[in-house]
């Protein structure tokens, strides 16, 4: 039932009301060595648990329909975080206020009238089924295109001369529609196999290479992780891609006419034509061996898709730096705003909250951003927050933001992403993703421990985490970035705890309020945040890669 006016505008004020909130006296901690100034130490005490609790409340209420990317839910929630901002005393930094709209296009799959089937050598076609054995993303470059071409197996479809792997060696994929495992060969370093396990980075290797689609098959650990009945019920969702001044869509690559993914009864079906065995071509994807082949038969494909043009806003407010010489330099402190919407129902909840994903993170911004301004002396850099749309989308709008010029003429020099802090059970541990790469790590580490949290390496290296938010965005215009994550208790129940997470709730209905939320972690993760961000600010010099560092190498020459 949709809400009505009355019960929205209460509960708008409501919230507001208690966002607004002071939390009391700081309690006497003694503050650490090496720690910020006493005034920057005392406001990081002031942190507060509950003003989270009320914005994450807030946030994640079904009035806002799972602020899905282009939605009435998401703008109204635009509106609430703009609204906020102002309240904690931001700058408007946007073109509408504190609203920066960006354009995309839609695009739908039309799945009654798009299909896929095998051909044999003889011309016998063998239908998929979707949902059953397939699905198919839309198509955002054309809404109907149709291809029969040979199908190729190519590993990972990864091509990284740098490390001596090529999954295309002694193959030639022109015009061919290309069979990939998701992610990157094992044996590569974290860094690069983050980079290569990014899908639009493999999008780009196929497209180079001459492939007209991209088959995707999930190896056994990847469909334990990522249940088959998950991703139907995201396929029904919409794709979005921001699209420039001429409406032509970033981030895609037009000659791939095809791109799908085969359940585990369709990747059945599929390797009855194959020379090789599925079980074969795991063990050796798991033991980071190329090894490619030509299946012999054919996919034969139409997608029809449907396109919209839509606008949805990131909402930016500043804090502008007190040294006139360096407060044009500024650190993004960024959270993605959007969810997944409103999807097909689970248990009869069709709506996708994001209390955690990302109601946290916004949550945290705002308290951020309060503390900040409420310091007796503004860091020397100025901050820019920024709550971007789009995320869910691809990191979209995080997207559109670090590929255009920054608002008021500001030079973006590093970037903090707040993202789906678990606080599930009581928060001992971090991981900081990305601070190994740069000048931030050592910041950002100090800063942890000040807060009482114990940095901890990736517990999960095959989820390439650092390039699945938004931080990725700014990386790759040679913005050194961190993205800290919640390490849980530390213990192996918490572990557990946080694994039924990913597999029960993560981009489900049941993210919502009826979760344990911890607060006191959530405000000491917060806490963390602020002298973090305060350091990096206010420090002489600006963020540095380090020297040799992967993503520093590649994409640092851009700034």
């Amino acid at each position: 039932m949709r809400p009505s006016r009355r019960r929205m505008s209460q509960l708008l004020v409501a919230m507001l009301a208690l966002s607004a909130m002071g939390a009391g006296p700081a309690p006497l901690v003694r503050r650490p060595a090496g720690a910020p100034p006493p005034g920057v130490w005392a406001e990081a005490l002031r942190i507060s648990g509950d003003r989270l609790r009320a914005d994450v409340v807030f946030l994640a209420d079904d009035l806002f329909e799972g602020r899905g990317t282009g939605t009435r839910g998401y703008d109204l929630a635009a509106r609430y975080m703009a609204a906020r901002m102002a309240l904690v005393g931001l700058a408007p930094a946007g073109t509408d206020g504190y609203l920066l709209p960006v354009p995309f296009r839609r695009g739908r799959l039309i799945e009654a009238q798009s299909s896929l089937a095998l051909v044999n050598s003889k011309g016998i076609a063998q239908p998929l089924r979707m949902p059953e054995d397939a699905l198919m993303s839309p198509d955002l470059t054309a809404t109907d295109r149709s291809i029969e071409a040979p199908l190729v197996f190519v590993g990972y479809g990864v091509a990284a001369p740098e490390l001596g792997h090529d999954d295309f060696a002694g193959l030639d994929v022109r015009g061919k529609v290309l069979v990939q495992f998701r992610g990157a060969p094992p044996r590569f370093p974290h860094n690069e196999r983050a980079f290569y396990s990014n899908g639009l980075v493999k999008d780009a290797i196929a497209a180079e290479r001459g492939a007209v689609g991209i088959v995707q098959v999930l190896k056994p650990d990847d469909q334990a992780r990522a249940p088959w009945e998950k991703s139907v019920r995201q396929s029904r969702l919409p794709g979005f891609r921001w699209v420039d001044g001429k409406g032509e869509p970033a981030n895609v690559q037009p000659a791939l006419v095809v791109s799908a993914s085969l359940s585990p009864a369709g990747i059945e079906r599929l390797f009855a034509f194959a020379p090789r065995t599925f079980a074969q071509v795991v063990a050796d994807a798991e033991s980071s061996r190329a090894g490619g082949f030509e299946f012999g038969t054919r996919l034969r494909a139409r997608r029809v898709s449907e396109h919209a043009a839509v606008s949805s806003p990131n909402v930016v407010g500043l804090l502008r730096g007190s040294d006139k010489r360096l407060a044009n330099e500024c650190i993004v402190v960024s959270a993605h705003l959007d969810h997944l919407g409103i999807s097909e129902p689970v248990a009869g909840d069709s709506i996708n909250n994001g209390a955690y994903d990302n109601g946290s993170g916004c949550a945290m911004l705002l308290e951020l951003a309060r503390a900040m301004r409420a310091l007796p002396t503004a860091p020397r850099r100025s901050v820019l927050f920024l709550a971007v749309t789009g995320e869910e989308k691809g990191l979209q709008g995080s997207d559109h933001f670090a590929r255009h010029a920054a608002p008021l003429g500001l030079d973006v020099v590093g970037n903090v992403n707040l993202d789906m802090v678990l606080t599930l059970t009581p928060m001992k541990q971090v991981v900081l993703f990305g601070a190994q790469h740069s000048s931030i790590g050592p910041v950002f580490e100090r800063a942890a421990r000040q807060a009482g949290l114990t940095p901890v390496p990736d517990p999960m290296p095959s989820e390439v985490v650092f390039v699945r938010s938004d931080q990725f965005s700014f990386i790759k215009q040679g913005v050194p970035a961190v993205f800290p994550v919640s390490g849980g208790d530390g213990t192996a129940e918490g572990r557990a705890q946080i694994a039924r997470w990913r597999m029960e709730d993560y981009h489900a209905p049941s993210d919502d309020m009826d979760q344990p939320f911890h607060w006191d972690s959530a405000a000491r993760f917060t806490r963390m945040a602020l002298l973090g961000t305060w350091q990096l600010a206010d420090a002489p010099s600006r963020p540095t890669w380090n020297k040799g560092d992967f993503f520093g190498t590649r994409f640092g020459q851009q700034r």
